[in-house]
């Protein structure tokens, strides 16, 4: 455990920033996710699962990169794909390529899903974040979190976790 001295303490400035994006970004979330469950009965994050699936190859992509891109824990991605194969929106099979993987696939009906809730999750990200940005302030946001994010990756040996 390390001594109270080594730590460089938040300075007031310092210590706002954090709390404000701490606090906002938990809203934001929260009031993105009550959007899509309201609108659609999806949560924000099995859309989040859907757009992965979407934007890979095939709309097809092993469960392990999948937990990376999302920041999930296999455990808890498994359970997650576990309702949504349930719900016909994904399916799962073994990787032909590794049989110790196991491939996770977006259907037709995921897709439709994801087609339908598109919108209303666009309509949230403007109204609740990007709007409120000057194309500067986006640019600035874009460039800090892909910053922290290739940090994140680095620290815990992933890749890139925004394709």
């Amino acid at each position: 455990m390390s001594d109270d001295q080594d730590v460089r303490w938040l300075d007031p400035a310092e210590q706002h920033a954090w709390r404000a994006y701490i606090v906002a970004s938990l809203r934001l979330r929260q009031r993105l996710h009550r959007e899509l469950t309201e609108s659609h009965g999806i949560s924000l994050a099995d859309y989040e699962v859907l757009v992965c699936l979407n934007l890979a190859p095939d709309r097809c992509t092993r469960m392990t990169e999948l937990a990376a891109q999302l920041g999930s824990t296999k455990s808890r991605l498994s359970h997650q794909i576990g309702k949504l194969e349930i719900a016909g929106l994904v399916t799962r099979r073994p990787d032909p390529e590794d049989k110790r993987g196991v491939l996770t696939e977006l259907t037709d009906a995921g897709q439709r899903v994801l087609d339908e809730a598109a919108p209303t999750h666009v309509r949230g990200a403007r109204e609740h974040l990007i709007d409120l940005l000057t194309p500067a302030e986006q640019t600035a946001v874009a460039t800090a979190f892909t910053r922290v994010l290739e940090h994140l990756d680095d620290v815990e040996g992933r890749r890139d976790t925004l394709t």
